[in-house]
């Protein structure tokens, strides 16, 4: 589906509810505040299903938006879903009833009944901008909310996955008036004090591989809850590792209560693809930067994802 056939599908349908990914980060967060205000704005009665996990960081720009399962809706919506293992636990009940689905992973499932799809944008809210602009005016709340979406998939533009188009879909969505000042400082340039203690204890435990170009870090419960960190603290903590000099390809492994290892992997991708990688371990994403939920102790998990990349650069 086009951006125009998706914002023809949308202004032609009411009672519409959003639905967001597991461990929401701010693309799937901006996403669905801003459509849903750009729907309510044009008069449509529009919610974003409440998602059990989302941090302090993001909550503020669901305010006043969502509901839970009270609403019984006519029509739904993902925004930034690939997969159907990133639904919620409370959003499963909707599974298959997905009517339209916008995103920008390659590695996107096509569970819905209509996906809009554009493979080659940085952020899943440089799509949902294209859209919501074919129906309703881009106010400061609801500039503010796609500015999120597309600068902290960017990591404020310093990722690999920036381009000029990003760098276009921001500058118009900050003409909308918001003040983007607050909001890089708030996601970009401020840490809470564990978080700082977090990636003490990561370097620390920091392996390098590959001549220095490949680094792994672990996250253990056991370090989390030395700390008395929470999800605030801990989020978007892959981003650390990429930080040191002459990483071009960095592991974040982080310990889930159920005995699972979260794989968070940013890379070179000249160098490795990253989601053909997590591809090998269950999950996916872009070939920058891409994840998977893998069962098993923070061992057996590093040996796996070691192989996977080995696999990959072998080209087998």
């Amino acid at each position: 589906m086009t951006i125009q056939e998706a914002a023809a599908f949308l202004a032609a349908r009411d009672n519409l509810l959003i639905l967001t990914h597991v461990r929401p980060d701010g693309d799937t967060i901006g996403c669905a505040a801003g459509l849903c205000r750009a729907l309510r704005q044009t008069g449509k009665n529009a919610f974003v299903l409440e998602n059990p996990e989302v941090t302090a960081l993001f909550a503020p720009y669901l305010e006043g938006l969502t509901a839970g399962p009270e609403f019984h809706p006519d029509t739904v919506v993902s925004v930034d879903i690939a997969a159907r293992s990133l639904f919620p636990e409370n959003a499963k009940p909707y599974l298959d009833r997905v009517d339209l689905a916008i995103d920008h992973h390659p590695s996107q499932e096509f569970f819905a009944k209509e996906t809009c799809l554009d493979s080659g944008a940085a952020a899943c809210g440089q799509i949902v901008y294209e859209i919501v602009k074919q129906f309703a005016p881009i106010t400061p709340k609801l500039g503010e909310a796609l500015y999120v979406a597309v600068a902290t998939d960017c990591g404020c533009f310093q990722y690999s996955n920036t381009d000029a188009a990003a760098h276009r879909a921001a500058a118009q969505l900050m003409d909308s008036g918001f003040d983007p000042y607050p909001v890089n400082r708030r996601h970009f340039r401020t840490k809470t004090f564990k978080r700082l203690k977090l990636e003490s204890l990561l370097v620390q435990g920091l392996e390098l591989r590959d001549g220095g170009q490949t680094a792994l870090v672990f996250l253990t419960r056991s370090m989390v809850e030395a700390v008395e960190a929470g999800e605030r603290d801990m989020d978007d903590i892959s981003a650390f590792v990429g930080q040191i000099e002459g990483v071009k390809n960095g592991v974040t492994l982080k310990e889930t209560p159920d005995g699972h290892v979260k794989i968070s992997l940013r890379t070179d991708p000249g160098d490795l693809n990253a989601s053909a990688v997590c591809a090998r371990l269950g999950g996916g994403g872009h070939a920058a930067a891409a994840g998977a939920m893998v069962e098993g102790t923070m061992e057996q998990v590093r040996q796996r994802v070691i192989v996977a990349m080995e696999q990959v650069r072998a080209g087998g």
